[in-house]
């Protein structure tokens, strides 16, 4: 299993995605996971049943490769989703894994008791990386340190690098580094949050060693960098599920043309009146 270290940075290959329809995705294997979709009983209406990328499920499931990708704008259902998912695996809603089990609030939907979760086989390992709960998760771990007469450790604590004596980006990649092991099931919701450009490079490199280990990777992220994870399977949730190549992804033309022309994008977005801005 690779360590993640700047080294990696520049040995990154960034190939083309692979989408369901792509002639090379016979080539994409799901190690756990091989499908998502709606139970014959999940309710029709309310929330979050009539997100559309929750409602297309009842047509057709969602198929899984070694890496998943899920994105879409704020609102659309990437974090809903991806949510219920790691939840039907047996992980922690609030991130962690079937033995790291910890509440701050319960917000987390119903969803998940009504997914039909379609396994290859089912993982010995895994873990739920999400960012907006990352701080919880880091002191439930800490302040779980008892030890024993003998000052032998009884809680968590001692099997985890100390997470609050780190940078939030050095932390994700610590605890990336010391609970993914080389076979397991992976679910990351915007881990972008916390990294630099280097570390999504960094994560990325990480991800393709533990794929060809044997583990799997269910992602939801507005990062282009890992969007183009090479092998993933894309996924657009802004209107329903859709399957995605990399080039076609509005998320991706929008940075292009802002890293291109920022004075352009800026220049019509801060006038008075963007009528008033010539189109260049």
């Amino acid at each position: 299993m690779a360590v993640l270290t700047r080294r990696h940075v520049g040995t990154v290959g960034l190939g083309r995605a692979l989408t369901v329809g792509s002639p090379l995705m016979a080539r994409a294997t799901s190690e756990f996971l091989r499908s998502v979709s709606l139970r014959a009983d999940t309710p029709g209406d309310g929330y979050p049943y009539d997100l559309p990328a929750v409602a297309a499920l009842h047509a057709d499931p969602i198929v899984f490769g070694d890496v998943t990708v899920l994105v879409g704008q704020n609102g659309s259902g990437k974090s809903t989703l991806i949510e219920a998912i790691a939840v039907a695996a047996g992980l922690n809603a609030e991130g962690g894994s079937s033995n790291l089990r910890f509440t701050t609030m319960a917000t987390h939907s119903d969803l998940s008791q009504h997914l039909a979760m379609g396994w290859n086989r089912r993982p010995r390992w895994g873990w739920f990386l999400r960012a907006e709960t990352f701080y919880g998760m880091a002191t439930h771990i800490a302040r779980d340190s008892d030890v024993d007469e003998r000052g032998k450790p009884l809680g968590v604590a001692g099997m985890f690098p100390d997470l609050h004596a780190r940078s939030h980006g050095e932390s994700f990649l610590r605890l990336i580094e010391s609970r993914f092991g080389d076979t397991g099931f992976y679910v990351m919701d915007e881990p972008e949050s916390a990294l630099s450009f280097q570390g999504q490079l960094g994560l990325l490199r990480f991800m393709h060693d533990a794929v060809a280990a044997g583990s799997q990777f269910v992602i939801a992220t507005h990062s282009p960098v890992l969007m183009r994870m090479p092998g993933a399977i894309i996924y657009d949730l802004d209107a329903g599920i859709t399957a995605c190549d990399y080039d076609d992804l509005t998320v991706v033309e929008l940075w292009r043309r802002f890293m291109n022309a920022p004075e352009r994008i800026l220049d019509r977005l801060l006038a008075d009146d963007p009528a008033d801005v010539p189109d260049t």
